[in-house]
């Protein structure tokens, strides 16, 4: 969840332009000649595919996802879907709350946690720790870790602006983990990206198994943009590709 700020197209005034002037050149996003595959949106030179592995979990994801979110390939939030078949994705719209959300929310079965820093007075006797997701789950409910999926400024805007998450417990990650992620300028090297919060998150409550594939998948992506960026492939295989081939043939 990097703070980002740039906008993907240019204000529309709504008005032709008017005689004398010139006529307006078609916008071209950048990139937006790069032939990408249509299922893992990287660049078909270093196709992500060979390495989806899926993993089981106690715990599940929900992503709530700015719109803006979904049409960045260095999203990291769709690796989470790819790893854990029963993450769900809901777009974020202020006047518009996910119908299905809100219906995921009240069922008795789930027990919600919204993701998010413990560094605001306002709500602090919602926070809670990971101790609270593991009593939940041994009471037999299913934990959720609900991740606000945009720019550090879209995920406080997500939060405060979001009647329904509310009354909801706020999970904090508490890690000295930093960083890996290379495709976008994080505010600090202690901002993690959004899949490897998820994966941090799944750590701590247990489900280490998961957490590791679903690291190993963060790394060949970030390894395989990268690579991209300079039209080429990585120079060899890397442990975490090696670790996913083998997976994949086990399975």
């Amino acid at each position: 969840m990097q703070d980002d700020s740039s906008t993907p197209f240019p204000p529309d005034t709504g008005s032709p332009p008017g005689p004398e002037s010139p006529p307006r050149r078609e916008f071209k996003a950048r990139g937006s000649f790069v032939v990408r595959c249509e299922s893992c949106n990287l660049p078909r030179l270093n196709c992500l595919c060979p390495y989806r592995v899926r993993a089981e979990s106690r715990s599940r994801v929900w992503l709530l996802t700015h719109p803006l979110e979904h049409y960045k390939p260095t999203n990291t939030g769709r690796l989470i879907r790819d790893v854990l078949p029963d993450t769900e994705v809901f777009t974020w719209y202020r006047t518009a709350p996910d119908e299905r959300l809100l219906e995921l929310l009240a069922d008795a079965r789930y027990a919600p946690f919204v993701v998010f820093p413990d560094d605001q007075e306002g709500y602090a006797e919602r926070v809670v720790g990971m101790d609270r997701v593991v009593e939940d789950r041994d009471s037999g409910r299913v934990p959720v870790f609900i991740l606000l999926d945009g720019t550090w400024r879209q995920a406080r805007r997500i939060f405060r602006r979001s009647p329904y998450l509310a009354t909801l417990p706020v999970l904090p990650l508490v890690t000295d983990r930093q960083t890996r992620y290379r495709l976008r300028k994080p505010a600090s090297s202690d901002h993690l990206c959004t899949a490897e919060v998820a994966a941090e998150l799944l750590r701590q409550a247990g489900d280490g198994g998961a957490a590791e594939v679903l690291d190993d998948y963060f790394d060949v992506f970030n390894d395989n943009y990268a690579a991209s960026r300079r039209h080429t492939r990585p120079a060899a295989p890397t442990p975490a590709m090696r670790r996913l081939l083998a997976a994949r043939q086990d399975a």
